[in-house]
């Protein structure tokens, strides 16, 4: 059985403990890190999932997220945003550093362990080895389902896993068109909560991303979008 490892990076010492021995009780491997400074001296790499908190000292959660998104090493890490801050903005802010959840404080245990288990269990389907094609192509556009790699005229586009997952379920169902609803369903099947500008944020980032081809991402109003050849 594949022990999973979970880092815990909070200034909050006390709530680090508590963490750690409630995930730990769920047979979670589990270290802790006070600061983004601290954390970003592990061996990230051998984690297959993040807890980060967002107000931290001079490396705030936000930062350290962009940091790990950039390399190709640690890019593909889940992340759990768990902050005290609530807002919209900040919601949206997570999400588009490529956030696969975030938990406003306070929280209850069983929704932090809830959650960590639907991320955890998403990651490990997304893991699985495809059944069907391993490629999908649209013209120069090329998506690699078993290495999660997009192309476009050879050159590699860098894409959060949510980004990646919305534009393999459009090239698979190319010309139909998914509601909000759906795409939660299919993307975000285990979240909690999840804002629908979240989707809008989310396919804004894709077209961009994908130059050319971004016009093929149609939106239909009142019903979703849908990629039209």
């Amino acid at each position: 059985m594949d022990i999973k490892r979970i880092l815990v990076v909070d200034d909050e010492e006390d709530l680090c403990e508590i963490l750690k021995f409630n995930l730990e009780n769920e047979g979670y491997l589990v270290d802790t890190a006070n600061s983004a400074e601290e954390a970003l001296k592990l061996k990230l790499t051998d984690y297959s999932l993040l807890l980060l908190d967002v107000m931290m000292g001079e490396i705030s959660g936000f930062r350290m997220a962009s940091i790990l998104k950039k390399e190709k090493a640690t890019s593909q890490i889940p992340i759990i945003f768990i902050t005290a801050k609530d807002t919209e903005n900040d919601t949206v802010t997570g999400f588009n550093l490529g956030a696969d959840d975030y938990i406003s404080k306070p929280f209850s245990l069983r929704e932090v362990i809830a959650r960590v288990k639907a991320v955890l269990r998403r990651t490990n389907q997304e893991g699985e080895q495809p059944c069907g094609p391993t490629t999908i192509t649209y013209r120069t556009l090329v998506m690699d389902i078993g290495k999660k790699r997009v192309s476009i005229n050879e050159a590699e586009v860098p894409l959060t896993k949510k980004e990646f997952e919305i534009l393999r379920l459009f090239l698979e169902n190319q010309g139909r068109v998914f509601s909000r609803e759906e795409i939660l369903n299919r993307v975000w099947s285990d979240e909690v909560y999840v804002l629908d500008r979240t989707i809008d944020v989310n396919i804004t980032r894709l077209r961009k991303k994908i130059g050319e081809y971004g016009k093929c991402i149609v939106t239909r109003l009142g019903y979703g979008y849908c990629f039209e050849a």
